[in-house]
């Protein structure tokens, strides 16, 4: 299945910028969509695919500090380019500390623009892979019954069979079948598998 092409949001309340913007972004073979404020954004129907969010610092009302802070707290989490004409170094480090990808000050060469969206999309196509390979974890670990469960964080803690069948009051032979189950059902060629796996839900150790 291809990926579906990428889309850079712009937020300005400058038509000029925003015309100019989407111009330079389809020259480059990019969809944009442009905003003139994050309202308008937020109405929006987003692009399943990766993205990025072109934002001005000054905007009427919120500013586009306030505004990253607003998406971090509603779980969105668009990579941002900040553009401002009148940014200083404590503003660009704010945005840096909540996340931004780059903080660049007009004018700015359009090459510096279009480098920080290439770095911005590729960190969003990580984020989605993570995301999506974390999906398919937790619907394999959902298939899996209450006595597997209970089996598969003592394996991963390394506790032998018969530890295991001990601490929940069972055979080593059940147990060696709970365990052939769910390494089957998790997709784990070996322990050190499942480890990763179990690390990448953060499921407690020796919580069923």
């Amino acid at each position: 299945m291809s990926e579906p092409p990428p889309v850079v949001y712009v937020i300005d309340d400058d038509a000029s910028v925003r015309h100019a913007l989407r111009s330079l972004l389809r020259s480059v073979g990019l969809d944009a969509e442009v905003f003139g404020t994050p309202r308008e954004f937020l109405q929006s129907q987003r692009a399943d695919a990766p993205s990025c969010l072109i934002l001005d610092v000054r905007l009427p009302g919120k500013s586009g500090l306030e505004f990253q802070l607003e998406l971090l707290k509603a779980d969105i989490r668009l990579p941002i380019i900040f553009v401002t004409a009148h940014g200083d170094i404590p503003m660009s480090v704010r945005a840096m500390k909540a996340g931004a990808v780059e903080f660049l000050t007009k004018p700015f060469r359009d090459q510096d623009l279009l480098d920080a969206i290439h770095v911005a999309l590729e960190r969003d196509r990580a984020r989605r892979q993570r995301e999506a390979e974390l999906a398919v974890l937790r619907e394999r670990f959902e298939s899996l019954t209450a006595r597997e469960r209970e089996v598969l964080p003592r394996v991963v803690a390394g506790l032998l069979n018969k530890q295991i069948a001990i601490e929940i009051g069972t055979s080593e032979t059940t147990v060696k079948v709970h365990r052939s189950q769910l390494m089957r059902k998790m997709g784990a060629d070996s322990v050190a598998d499942l480890v990763r796996m179990v690390e990448k839900m953060r499921i407690p150790p020796k919580v069923a």
